[in-house]
């Protein structure tokens, strides 16, 4: 965890209400995380909001900015602009637990709480299933189109319906 120690908060020495920090994200913070990455050269910014209470912490973390993909259809990188935003309730108990996705829970004594996994969450979420680069052409749509395979299920679908075996196995049914 000390690799991701500059992602900490300190809300320790803070008063309660509300403060902002700032993050620049890169291709360096997502090293840390020895997972691979379906995107390039991101250029990052998140915002994390901390509304300190009494007793528990509402954080906010806001991300925006572009990451480089590539194109399912043309096989050309692009950018992607990311934009995505969590909220995360922090209340203090005996031990760690993150089992719910809305409330973590941290050890009474900390004093800092870490966002680096939740920043990390959330750039990966703001990435979409399917890659489409914006510079793609109505010719490419068309070819791709052209070889779809929804024509072939439907026939498919039809064959099966006129199967004179299971008709006379229905017709056997019917008469119990």
């Amino acid at each position: 965890m000390d690799k991701l120690r500059n992602y900490d908060i300190s809300f320790s020495g803070l008063k309660n209400g509300k403060h902002e920090f700032r993050f620049e994200i890169d291709k360096a913070f997502f090293q840390l995380f020895d997972t691979e990455q379906e995107f390039t050269n991101p250029r990052i910014s998140v915002d994390v909001l901390l509304d300190k209470h009494t007793t528990f912490l509402e954080f906010e973390i806001k991300t925006s900015g572009l990451i480089e993909l590539i194109c399912d259809i043309t096989n050309e990188n692009f950018d992607h602009p990311i934009e995505n935003q969590i909220r995360v309730l922090v209340k203090f108990g005996e031990e760690y637990d993150d089992s719910d996705e809305e409330v973590i829970t941290i050890p009474s004594g900390d004093h800092a709480f870490n966002t680096a996994q939740l920043i990390y969450e959330n750039v990966i979420l703001s990435i979409p299933m399917k890659k489409i680069s914006p510079n793609v052409s109505d010719e490419d749509l068309e070819i791709l189109d052209k070889f779809s395979p929804k024509d072939i299920e439907e026939t498919e679908e039809e064959q099966h319906e006129s199967d004179p075996r299971w008709d006379a196995l229905k017709k056997l049914k019917d008469k119990n």
